[in-house]
């Protein structure tokens, strides 16, 4: 479960740097599940779950912006 939440945020990352937004938010999409899912299961901390899922938000929105 471990991994697979890491997979899937290095996804994210990837199409961030590759300058897709419409590709990073559905990855966005995809980690935020997998994460969440992560989370009920204990295998995360609510608190980095959310800082995650906030950090990675607020690149894609910055892409627009930028």
């Amino acid at each position: 479960m471990r991994s697979m939440v890491r997979t899937y945020l290095k996804k994210v990352n990837a199409a961030i740097a590759s300058g897709d937004q419409g590709a990073a938010q559905e990855a966005y999409k995809t980690a935020t599940s997998v994460l969440d899912k992560a989370t009920r299961k204990g295998k995360f901390h609510a608190n980095k779950a959310a800082r995650h899922k906030s950090r990675l938000n607020a690149k894609i929105k910055a892409m627009s912006a930028a």
